[in-house]
Formats: structure tokens, C-alpha cells, sequence
């Protein structure tokens, strides 16, 4: 008996023993690890730490910073760029400001007839309302040429000497008698008030946004920039360097921010005497010419013009076409030979269509439900017609999504920002495929602020496209630029020299990338539509244009 429980002592004392070791082989080998792990830095963040117990989230916020820092440097060299391009006069008088009506516009040897395909340079001289010539450019100018019982119109290239004189370039591509139109929309003196009052601060657009909590509903101010000293929530995209914010609600969670509209706030950064510059009557005028129209005639020649398919990556020359029977005509590539619109339920069959961005572009949506017969709305829950929309083909397997784009989203309509997200996210969210097409607009609502917020955004959709594109190559994008819009004398939020500037902008940052241009600019400056959201006819040549390029 005594043998027998030594013997169950023995065993059990064993057991003890190496329990006891395992509970210390492993205790020693958490520690080594626990010191090899606190000593790695992970490479993808290539950054030197002091401190070996820095957390993730420390890391994560110093990669961040990095990147910020990085992006901030290129938006501020283009946002210079840009700037030392654009004229900078102090105003001194209204008389001594350019002047349409003094200045003058005459056609370089004139001929009495021309032909088509010749080239037409218009000289404009400009003068200030006391009769002095100009010394210096900056004038913002737009001009066109047109035949309106052809349905014809193009846009005209402007040249600037920067000493008061321009020439304009227009292709002359139909026969007809041709009017021309040239049209001061702003002077040099102008154009420096309006770069430097954008480019001031965030107080021209207020927002509202609308919090719902249990049995709550409250309104708070938001915006970019919030003077107040009250407790703010922040809406932050870290990694794109993107920030909105608004006034906290006492007891109120930031997650229960449902909805937004905004405002035109009664401020403004230009001077009184400033303002004097953009009365109704001093914008969008039109600049005496002799002779205000030619003639062109089919004259016999013996070339052929063979332009190449539309495809996806070509540059994209301005003018880059025209009107002709109200059908937009391509200068660069074989849009004019047929019309794709009459192949649209072929073309788009198979197709997941993402268009993202503003109400411009919700007219394409509209557009496709109202002449493709077996494409019909979904009706997603929403309200307001700035909710999402979707259309089906369910036969053809088509599918269509127009979404507006994240702050600055600006509309006196409450809409609700639970479905509204930046595109740069938007596009990261997507596989992508061959038959993936997303197509983007962007400029509208960004005219009222800093030029920086709009130069940020274009850099966050230029990555998120570069990354689509290494993950599924054969998906297509498409960019269509921001069109004109009415002559208002609200010039600080909405004039169309901040659309300009907005224009060359996105040509120039994309032209580089596999995508697809549709010049929404050319096309309504042009068709002279001054409408914020241009008819039909407009619309219609746009997703012509689009149709072009993958039928």
C-alpha cells in the first residue's frame, strides 16, 4: 500500500514538474516574443521611431501625417502654378478697367470668302472705359462662332500676348454664312479680385446639417472651417487628408449626423469698391467686330481627312469639335461618321455604369431611362432628388447608379449624407471589370471655395483611378469636365472663370491617365446654353460622345 501510493506520489509529482516547465518554457518564449514583436517596424511604414512601445494606431496617424505632408506640398505647387499664371492688378478706378465696348475685335486678312477647313484668327484689342489701350492681359475671354439656321457652333481658342491684345483661333468647319461672337465676361482687373476673394476663406456657403437622436432632431452649423469654440465633430477621411466638421450637440453622439442642406451666406471678401467691377451690366458682354460674320463655301480640294477611332486615352485638342444639325461633330477621332446613340441598347448590354459626381451628370441617368424603353428605375428609399438612383435593363443585364459626390455638396434641399461619400472611396469600393464603366464630374459645387480643396480632391480621384487600374486594367473611366453656366452677378460662388480655371485644371492632372474626356465645357460654351444644367440637345451629344467611345 505504502509502494503503491510512492509510486502514485512519484507520478504526480511528475506531472507537477512538468506543468510547471511548460507554464515556464512558455512564459519565457511570450516574452521573447513579445520584446522581437515591440522591436519590428513594419516596412510599409517606412518611418524611424524613438520609442519602442508605439501602438498601431501611433503608427498608422505618423504614416498619415507623412503622406499629408507630402500631398500638401504638391497641392501647394499646383495651387502655385496656377496662380502666378493669373493676372494680379490692384484696382484702382472702374473707368480704368477694361471695357467691351471701347475694345475691338477685327478678322487677321480678311478674305472675302473662305473655305472649309481653313483656319479663322480674330484680333482683340482691349481698352479701359476712358479709351486707353490695355498694357497688360488677364482678361477672362470666351468666344464661339456660330450659323443658328444649321444647328452649327464651335468654341474659339484665346491667346493672350499679356499686353491688351489676344487672338483667337476658331476651325471653320461648315459651310454657311458664320457670325462671330466675342465676349468680355471678365476684366484682368476682375479676374485678380475674384482669384484673391476665392482663395480668402470659407464663409461664402454655410451648411446646415440635421442630427436625429431617439426622439431629437437638432440642427447644427458645419462646414470646412468653424470659428466657434464649442465642441465640433469631425468627419475625417485621414488617409486622402479630407476633413469636414460640425458644432457637437450637447449629448449627441457625431454618428447621429443624418442629412445637410446649405446656404448662401450674405459675406463676401471682395471690397466695396470691387464689387462696382461685377454689376449686371459689366458681365458677359459682348465686344464690338468688323465684320461681324464671313462667308465659307466647299471649296474643291483634293485631301481626305481620315480621323482615327475614338478611343479611350486620346488627347484631346481644343477646339476638339463643333456643332453641325445640332449633332456634335469630333475634330480628333470618328465620332461624325454614325450616330452611337442609335446603337445604345447593343452598346450598353452586359454594362455596370457608375456615375458619380453632380446633377450634370444625374441628367446622363435620366437621359438613358427616358430613351431606353427597357431600362427603368429602382425605387431605392430616399427622398429629395438628390438621393441615389438606379436604373435596370433586366433582360440586356444593364445596370446604372448615379451618385452624387461627398462635401462640398451644396443645395438649399436637404439631402441626406448617410449614402454620400467621397469618389475616391467610391472608386476604391469597386472591383472593376471589362464591363465596368465609371464616369466622374467634379466642379460645380467646389466654385464657391479655396481652390486648394477642389486641387485635393482631383489628386485623391487621380489615385484611387491609378489603383482601379492595377487591380482590373480593362475597366473604363471617364472624365466629364464641368460645363458653363448663367451669367450671375453671385460671381464669388458661381461665376464661370472659377469653372474655367476648374477646367484646365482637370485636363491638365488627367491627361496623363488611360481615360476617356468628355469636354462638357467646349461643348456648352459652344451651344452658348448658359444653363447649369444644359437641354437636352446638349445632353444627348454628350453621351454620344461617351457611347463613341466603347461601342
Amino acid at each position: 500500500m505504502f509502494t503503491r501510493n510512492m509510486s502514485y506520489c512519484t507520478t504526480k509529482g511528475y506531472k507537477i514538474i512538468l506543468v510547471i516547465s511548460l507554464i515556464v518554457v512558455l512564459k519565457l518564449s511570450f516574452t521573447y516574443h513579445r520584446i522581437l514583436l515591440q522591436s519590428f517596424k513594419p516596412q510599409i511604414l517606412q518611418i524611424s521611431y524613438s520609442e519602442h512601445n508605439v501602438t498601431f494606431r501611433d503608427s498608422y496617424e505618423s504614416n498619415i501625417k507623412y503622406i499629408s505632408e507630402e500631398k500638401d506640398m504638391e497641392i501647394n505647387q499646383i495651387f502655385n502654378t496656377i496662380s502666378n499664371n493669373i493676372s494680379s492688378v490692384p484696382f484702382r478706378h472702374l473707368n480704368l478697367t477694361t471695357s467691351a465696348k471701347m475694345s475691338r475685335a477685327k478678322i487677321l486678312s480678311y478674305r472675302q470668302q473662305y473655305c472649309n477647313g481653313d483656319s479663322l484668327t480674330v484680333r482683340v484689342d482691349m481698352f479701359n472705359y476712358l479709351g486707353q489701350r490695355k498694357t497688360y492681359g488677364g482678361d477672362f475671354l470666351t468666344a464661339r462662332i456660330y450659323s443658328t439656321d444649321l444647328g452649327a457652333a464651335a468654341s474659339g481658342r484665346v491667346e493672350d500676348f499679356n499686353n491688351g491684345s489676344y487672338n483667337i483661333h476658331f476651325i471653320l468647319s461648315w459651310v454657311g454664312n458664320v457670325k462671330i461672337s466675342v465676349i468680355l465676361y471678365h476684366p484682368s482687373e476682375g479676374v485678380s479680385a475674384l482669384w484673391r476673394a476665392r482663395n480668402a476663406g470659407y464663409k461664402n456657403i454655410i451648411f446646415t446639417g440635421n442630427f436625429l437622436y431617439k426622439t431629437q432632431e437638432i440642427e447644427k452649423v458645419c462646414g470646412f472651417y468653424l470659428e466657434s469654440q464649442q465642441e465640433k465633430c469631425v468627419y475625417a477621411d485621414k488617409r486622402d487628408g479630407e476633413f469636414f466638421y460640425c458644432i457637437k450637440p450637447p449629448n449627441v453622439p457625431c454618428e447621429a449626423l443624418i442629412s445637410m442642406r446649405s446656404k448662401i451666406h450674405h459675406h463676401s471678401y471682395l471690397t466695396k469698391s470691387e464689387k462696382t467691377i461685377f454689376t449686371k451690366s459689366n458681365i458677359g458682354v459682348e465686344i464690338p467686330r468688323d465684320p461681324g460674320s464671313i462667308a465659307v463655301t466647299n471649296c474643291q480640294r483634293n485631301f481626305t481627312d481620315m480621323k482615327p477611332t475614338c478611343r479611350i486615352g486620346m488627347p484631346v485638342p481644343y477646339p476638339s469639335g463643333y456643332f453641325l444639325n445640332n449633332l456634335w461633330h469630333s475634330n480628333f477621332c470618328n465620332l461624325s461618321s454614325f450616330e452611337p446613340l442609335s446603337q445604345i441598347n447593343e452598346c450598353l448590354t452586359g454594362k455596370l455604369i457608375y456615375l458619380m459626381g453632380d446633377s450634370t451628370l444625374r441628367q446622363w441617368i435620366e437621359y438613358f431611362q427616358k430613351h431606353m424603353k427597357s431600362l427603368k428605375f429602382f425605387n431605392l428609399p430616399g427622398h429629395g432628388i438628390h438621393k441615389r438612383y438606379l436604373a435596370l435593363d433586366m433582360d440586356r443585364n444593364i445596370y446604372i447608379q448615379w451618385k452624387k459626390h461627398g462635401h462640398p455638396f451644396v443645395s438649399p434641399g436637404i439631402y441626406s449624407v448617410k449614402d454620400c461619400a467621397y469618389i475616391a472611396r467610391e472608386i476604391d469600393g469597386l472591383p472593376g471589370s471589362p464591363n465596368t464603366i465609371i464616369v466622374i464630374t467634379l466642379g460645380q459645387h467646389f466654385r464657391g471655395f479655396p481652390l486648394r480643396l477642389f486641387i485635393r480632391r482631383l489628386l485623391s480621384v487621380r489615385k484611387a483611378i491609378e489603383r482601379i487600374f492595377q487591380r482590373s486594367p480593362e475597366t473604363k473611366i471617364f472624365i466629364k469636365v464641368e460645363n458653363s453656366r448663367e451669367i450671375n452677378t453671385d460671381v464669388e460662388r458661381i461665376s464661370d472663370f472659377h469653372g474655367y480655371i476648374q477646367y484646365l485644371l482637370f485636363k491638365d492632372l488627367f491627361k496623363r491617365l488611360n481615360v476617356g474626356i468628355i469636354d462638357a465645357w467646349e461643348m456648352t460654351q459652344a451651344f452658348a446654353s448658359y444653363n447649369l444644367h444644359p437641354p437636352e440637345t446638349v445632353t444627348r451629344n454628350q453621351i454620344n460622345m461617351f457611347l463613341s467611345y466603347i461601342c
